[in-house]
């Protein structure tokens, strides 16, 4: 299959996205950092932004995905909790098994896309 292209999985919640691949991906980034700041940082979104997603993952599952702590003189920071991690794990093997079942659908959507530079 053409690399350039994939499937990409969400799960709603509603009209709100409860996880997706940019969730996810900032899941992954904040369990590797211990921090919002950071994790938006490498992804080079706004902290804002990063909060907003961890807000909506937070209330969209029975328990938070991510705990944070205020800042202070030691700083702040965040942790993935184990139901984070969870999800996180339970999406990434949808995401696998999503782009297996689809994937002779993928070669010949590739076929029908535009050829377009990287």
């Amino acid at each position: 299959m053409d690399k350039r292209i994939k499937p990409k999985l969400r799960i709603l919640l509603g009209a709100e996205i409860a996880i997706g691949p940019g969730k996810a991906d900032l899941l992954e980034t904040l369990a590797r950092n211990g921090s919002i700041s950071a994790a938006a940082r490498e992804m080079g979104m706004s902290y804002r932004r990063a909060w907003g997603l961890v807000d909506t993952m937070n209330h969209s599952f029975t328990a938070p995905l991510v705990e944070a702590s205020k800042g202070g003189s030691g700083g702040g920071g965040a942790r993935v909790t184990d139901l984070g991690l969870e999800v996180l794990a339970r999406y990434r093997a949808m995401e696998v098994k999503a782009a297996a079942s689809v994937a002779a659908e993928m070669r010949e959507f590739a076929r029908l896309l535009a050829e377009r530079e990287a």
